[in-house]
């Protein structure tokens, strides 16, 4: 199908697990070493990193690592290394202190675990403070937790994220990095192969661009609000609120969940989603550690190891890989490199973004196709053509993927004039309604009609993808990254 192009890494390298902090007997701890394939902590030139994000283009913004305003998150592309990274900008007034940022960078910078999104490094020029970390493709914990579109969070895998960022917690502890600030379900990312992996953005230090908690009281740890300082049981108190995100699929107040325990009517907290896919014992279990992380007293909450011990025995479905679990694309798919960001889209599945590429790029690679779209339309029927592609577009840019279809089939049907474009963004809307099959069928059309064009091989992957195709889905992948470069090289 097409050109064939070597693999590449998406944003991970090889790991050779080392002895373990949390457990010697454990070989799949979480913990990295030096030498293990992740890169050295270094610091980047601000000229490298305009270059990784086209000069901070609007269009590189992301939501995936949970950092709001006026802190900013890029997608950046480190040219010379070949690697997707996520590029924290900070607000001009944050870290005055150029020595302290750097310091604190450093600092985080030489931990290396599988359970974080590990900092690989910073730039500091001028006023100018950035962080470079791994990129975290499949989204946040808060994401799938309560703004899911297809199914709720698997019991198995609402499991594994409480152990895994238990391990993670008490990883940073014994590495003398015990305070997190504002832990919470932004926080917990999930990177290609569908493992959680906590942000080590924030491992650092309080800066005046912000607080170390929310400002919603109600979810704050009280000690903090009394003194306004972070301590090792705050963070413990902050886990607590995350397994009551787990347990509920909301994010419930503290006060409210201790009042429902207490009065034994914890079932209520249950996600409805989740009903028959646990045992009561299980669910008690994990309802007991929340309710002692959300101890009032600091000293009668538990410390990180003690959690993760009381966790293991709940991982019900340990041997099941972390991407069947979430219910994404095989993990093999990391080793293709997309080099845009409707490849990543296209890689997550990520239809909603898809659809906004598509719907900005418009019909600019139309051009040099054998129809009549840019010229003056003479006769009714050709106007009347037109005309259906204009409400198609219209549905399409509306998000009525149905009435898309419509309309653009009534268009496809007219047979006056010829539109990849038309046939990428009906499979698109296919794939929206569910329809792989059809989507597929589409995105093979458009690639008829130029073949030279890297987009409908995306949608061709996307589609393989969701009829579980993966090694085809793979190969139309590796084409598309092909074309694309090809494309890049001509413009």
């Amino acid at each position: 199908m097409g050109s064939r192009c070597s693999r590449h890494l998406l944003c991970w390298w090889p790991v050779s697990f080392k002895s373990s902090v949390l457990d010697p007997n454990d070989p799949d701890n979480g913990n990295r070493g030096e030498g293990d394939g992740l890169p050295a902590f270094m610091e980047f030139s601000l000229e490298e990193l305009q270059a990784a994000t086209d000069g901070f283009s609007p269009e590189r913004i992301v939501s995936e690592h949970g950092e709001k305003a006026p802190n900013v998150v890029y997608r950046g592309q480190l040219l010379d290394a070949d690697r997707t990274v996520a590029i924290k900008r900070f607000n001009k007034s944050a870290w005055p202190d150029a020595r302290q940022f750097l310091d604190e960078a450093r600092s985080v910078g030489q931990l290396r675990s599988e359970r974080l999104a590990n900092l690989i490094g910073c730039c500091c020029e001028g006023s100018e403070r950035l962080l470079v970390a791994e990129f975290m493709p499949h989204d946040t914990l808060a994401k799938h937790l309560f703004h899911w579109d297809s199914r709720p969070l698997s019991w198995a895998m609402r499991i594994r994220v409480a152990l895994y960022l238990a391990q993670a917690l008490e990883y940073c502890s014994s590495q003398g990095r015990a305070l997190y600030h504002d832990l919470n379900a932004y926080r917990v990312l999930f990177d290609q192969a569908g493992n959680p992996r906590l942000s080590c953005f924030g491992l650092m230090k309080n800066s005046r661009d912000g607080k170390s908690y929310s400002t919603n009281l109600a979810f704050t740890p009280p000690e903090y609000l009394r003194t306004g300082r972070v301590t090792p049981e705050s963070v413990v108190f902050s886990f607590g609120t995350l397994l009551l995100d787990l347990l509920s699929g909301k994010h419930i107040p503290p006060g409210h969940a201790l009042d429902l325990i207490r009065g034994k009517n914890y079932l209520v907290l249950i996600d409805s989603g989740l009903v028959g896919h646990f045992s009561k014992d299980d669910g008690t279990e994990l309802v007991r550690l929340a309710s002692r992380c959300l101890q009032y007293e600091p000293r009668e909450r538990p410390n990180m190891r003690s959690l993760s011990t009381s966790l293991v025995p709940l991982q019900r479905e340990a041997e099941v890989p972390s991407y069947i679990l979430m219910g994404i694309p095989n993990s093999s798919a990391a080793s293709v490199q997309a080099a845009s960001p409707l490849g990543e889209a296209c890689s997550r599945l990520d239809l909603t973004a898809i659809h906004e590429i598509l719907e900005k790029v418009g019909y600019k690679d139309d051009e040099g196709v054998a129809n009549e779209l840019s010229f003056q339309m003479w006769t009714n029927q050709m106007q009347e053509t037109l005309n259906t592609k204009k409400h198609g577009d219209a549905a399409f840019r509306a998000k009525d993927f149905g009435a898309a279809i419509d309309y653009y089939t009534q268009f496809i049907d007219c047979r006056t004039m010829i539109s990849p474009t038309v046939y990428t963004r009906r499979s698109l809307s296919h794939l929206m309604n569910d329809m792989p099959q059809e989507a597929l069928g589409d995105a093979v059309q458009a690639q008829v009609i130029s073949p030279e064009w890297h987009t409908p091989y995306f949608l061709q992957a996307a589609a393989l993808f969701t009829l579980g195709m993966d090694e085809d889905a793979e190969d139309s992948f590796k084409d598309a990254v092909a074309l694309e470069a090809k494309w890049k090289c001509r413009n």
